[in-house]
């Protein structure tokens, strides 16, 4: 079985190969060119930048400070300067006989300094904060999550078109395929006539190779609006006008065997869910990191002084530490791991359960390509057949052996046989196509 199962892939290669150039080309065109893609592509700079803003939070923070006050009245402080020096002055000038040390007044300073100025540069530096590691961490997983679900929409994009890409050249087969019927039509049509003229038929094989000519030529004209449609479809997938004209690659090419072993372990989609599995740690770890302090330097250059006056005495530096320790905080932050632990359970059922649904995925294509492949097989011996019993029938009636129902019949297996061969051909890369999505197995450039 599985012999014949090659034989048939070989075979469906030979009649599909010399489509693969040129639907890599347009699958590359519809990566570069899809407004969603452009749309994923902003979100993943966005992540980016917000990495990096997570990375500036370890550098040291420098600013440049001034301040200028001009004060009168509010709140004084009092300094019994006289009160305290005068009556030692006093015994001072009578122990030396003079008036050397002179009387003093009390003091009254202002609280808020008048014509006072201060300028300085302003340094401060995380030291110890759990919080911008984690954070930063958390960033870098959200970026990897953007870039995940981008390749997630690609391989979707690509399935898209690759199905529509077929689907456009089953129809161009299939008009290929009526516009012969309808030459053979139109020939029957002109004979019947003929030999209508000369008595040698009645007027109901007239009558009825005229309807055929109505029938065949209506279903070309349906067959050339399913190609238009199909055609608008796969230009709206690579985002360009729709009804450019698509190109069809003549040559040949081999491409890889389809008969593949499952691989739905490297699929995005369980990709993205083990990145919010770790994310979802590091968002508890995050939670936890509120129990432990936070400890910040800063350090400030400056001068200071009144009447804007500058000296080495109005130069100065002030540095220190900052601590920080939230002791209780109503647990807030207990609640909220309790929370997280609950979606970390979630996300871990939904791995499980993600895995089973892929490899389902997986054998239920794998089984469709199959089936299609021999559907193809026996369409394809059908074909045959009817060709070999069109042209005994054929044969037959131009000797006058066989009459034009069964000529008509003929024709008609003869038709509606290359119409299955070809939807059961496409059908078959459809399928592959699909398979190719469940595993995952196209490769970007």
């Amino acid at each position: 079985m599985i012999n014949k199962t090659l034989t048939l892939i070989l075979v469906l290669l030979g009649y599909l190969g010399y489509s693969q150039s040129k639907l890599d080309g347009y699958i590359e065109v519809a990566l570069k060119n899809n407004e969603v893609i452009k749309q994923h592509n902003f979100d993943i700079n966005k992540s980016m930048w917000a990495l990096k803003e997570a990375r500036s939070l370890f550098y040291p923070t420098v600013s440049l400070n001034g301040s200028y006050t001009k004060a009168e009245g509010g709140r004084t402080i009092n300094i019994p300067i006289g009160d305290m020096l005068n009556p030692v002055y006093n015994t001072l000038n009578q122990i030396t006989n003079s008036n050397a040390f002179p009387t003093l007044e009390n003091q009254s300073v202002l609280i808020n300094p008048d014509n006072f100025y201060d300028a300085k540069i302003h340094t401060t530096m995380p030291l110890l904060n759990f919080e911008i590691i984690y954070n930063k961490r958390i960033k870098t997983q959200q970026t990897t999550l953007q870039k995940i679900e981008l390749e997630i929409y690609q391989r979707e994009l690509i399935k898209d078109i690759k199905i529509a890409y077929y689907k456009y050249l089953q129809s161009l087969e299939g008009i290929k395929i009526y516009e012969d019927a309808l030459a053979l039509v139109t020939e029957n049509q002109r004979v019947n006539h003929s030999l209508f003229k000369n008595d040698k038929i009645n007027r109901t094989a007239v009558l009825r190779s005229d309807n055929e000519v109505i029938r065949i030529s209506a279903n070309l004209e349906t067959a050339k609006q399913v190609s238009n449609n199909a055609r608008a479809y796969f230009n709206f997938l690579l985002n360009q006008k729709l009804d450019t004209q698509i190109m069809i690659d003549e040559n040949n090419k081999n491409l890889p065997s389809a008969l593949v072993e499952g691989n739905t372990e490297n699929r995005e989609e369980l990709k993205k869910l083990e990145q919010v599995k770790e994310l979802n740690e590091n968002i508890s770890k995050l939670t936890k990191s509120h129990w432990f302090p936070t400890l910040s330097g800063f350090a400030d250059f400056g001068i200071q002084d009144f009447d804007f006056d500058v000296n080495k005495d109005s130069r100065y530096y002030f540095a220190g530490l900052g601590l920080e320790w939230n002791i209780f905080s109503g647990n807030k932050n207990k609640y909220k791991l309790k929370q997280v632990e609950q979606d970390t359970k979630k996300i871990s059922s939904q791995i499980d359960n993600v895995k089973q649904q892929l490899l389902l995925q997986f054998q239920v294509t794998q089984n469709n390509l199959k089936s299609a492949l021999e559907q193809f097989h026996a369409d394809k011996n059908q074909k045959e057949s009817a060709k070999k019993y069109n042209d005994d029938i054929t044969k037959l009636y131009k000797e006058g052996q066989a009459i034009y129902i069964e000529l008509l019949d003929a024709q008609n297996q003869w038709v509606n046989a290359q119409l299955n061969a070809n939807i059961s051909l496409y059908n078959s890369w459809i399928a592959f196509a699909e398979m190719e999505r469940a595993n995952a197995t196209f490769t970007f450039n």
